[in-house]
């Protein structure tokens, strides 16, 4: 006889007459199913299924111990999200158990006495619909890993994509760095600052960690600043303070026509950390709440380091001085809350500025 196109499903037959377990396992074996298993204990289902899954299982109701339903209540514990089909062997035609049965999971019926051919047919569908459920459980597998493995490739390729936008950022940094006298540890110390000072001013850690990245190129425009007024040892005269000051519009110039947070959040630095409280500050004279937040950030620790750093042509402020200094402005150049939250979290800053201090001999420029 051809074996059948399942012969090597897991069958488990459930009956407590053994004479119903050995005809079943005989007509089974007869029609060539090779992996077959037996209990007369109902008991036992759930500790076999655990072990075997079986892809078939042929249950009759009426047993002691457990009956056919509470078996089958067991087994809907072991896997919620499979198809197990399950075969009702029993002497009961009522429409009540029958109706019972499908509730608890029954896929179909044999009623006892029954047919050899009929057992067959039953059980040759019932696989089938179990070999197409695993197919396609099988497909959606494979899919998830594919969308899974995508998902993390694209999650690697932004990480990579932000870790270049941030180096790009650096090193824009630092080409304003190769024109000025400022030192690069003075953008280190005021970029950290503003990002705790962000932090401390109850900004979300997105929006902070940005501005940690965007006020690092603060001063970016002093790049179109002519060497002579940019690097002039004396002070300025006020036509060339007038030229000065417009690495602010410069610097935001640089960013104009981008819908990139990361940039947008640099070009509001550069245009707003020389705007001032009071509205006496440039390039428009903003005031109060109308300068952006990240502008007011920067303003306060762009002066407060400027203060504590040794140049050439000045020592730093002690300490006393340069927080007494913050305090006396507050409400004129800085915001007045924000002063408060720097002063509380004076402690970071300082250590900040410990960690970054600057090598001996460097230089500073004048922006004011």
């Amino acid at each position: 006889m051809k074996a059948p196109a399942f012969a090597d499903a897991r069958i488990l037959i459930v009956d407590d007459h053994q004479a119903n377990l050995d005809l079943l396992e005989a007509v089974l074996g007869a029609a060539g199913y090779t992996n077959l298993s037996t209990t007369s204990d109902p008991r036992t289902v759930e500790t076999l299924h655990r072990s075997r899954r079986f892809d078939l299982i042929l249950l009759d109701i009426r047993m002691p111990f457990l009956d056919g339903f509470q078996v089958m209540a067991h087994l809907a514990k072991i896997d919620r999200d499979d198809y197990l089909p399950i075969l009702v062997l029993t002497a009961q035609t009522d429409a009540v158990t029958q109706r019972r049965a499908l509730e608890c999971g029954a896929k179909d019926f044999v009623t006892k006495p029954f047919e050899a051919a009929d057992v067959l047919l039953r059980v040759r569908n019932m696989l089938e619909v179990r070999k197409l459920y695993n197919e396609r459980r099988s497909q959606n597998e494979i899919l998830e890993a594919k969308v899974l493995e995508r998902t993390l490739a694209l999650e690697e390729r932004n990480r990579q994509l932000s870790h270049a936008r941030i180096e790009v950022i650096r090193r824009l940094a630092r080409v304003g760095e190769y024109r000025d006298n400022e030192t690069g540890f003075h953008v280190l110390r005021m970029s950290r600052s503003c990002h705790r000072l962000a932090l401390a001013a109850g900004i979300d850690a997105a929006t902070a960690e940005q501005i940690l990245h965007a006020s690092q190129m603060h001063d970016l425009g002093k790049i179109g600043i002519p060497d002579g007024i940019l690097l002039k040892p004396g002070r300025l005269d006020p036509d060339e303070m007038a030229i000065m000051r417009t690495h602010s519009t410069i610097g935001a110039s640089v960013f104009d026509d981008t819908d990139d947070d990361l940039l947008l959040m640099a070009r509001s630095i550069a245009l707003t950390h020389h705007e001032k409280w009071d509205g006496s500050g440039y390039p428009r004279g903003l005031k109060g709440t109308d300068i952006p937040i990240e502008g007011r950030i920067s303003a306060i620790c762009d002066v407060f380091d400027a203060l504590m750093s040794e140049r050439p042509y000045k020592k730093g402020w002690p300490l006393d001085q340069a927080v007494a200094f913050m305090i006396e402005n507050a409400g004129s150049h800085f915001d007045p809350e924000l002063v408060v939250k720097f002063q509380e979290i004076l402690p970071e800053i300082l250590a900040i500025q410990a960690e970054f201090r600057d090598p001996a001999g460097d230089g500073h420029s004048k922006s004011t």
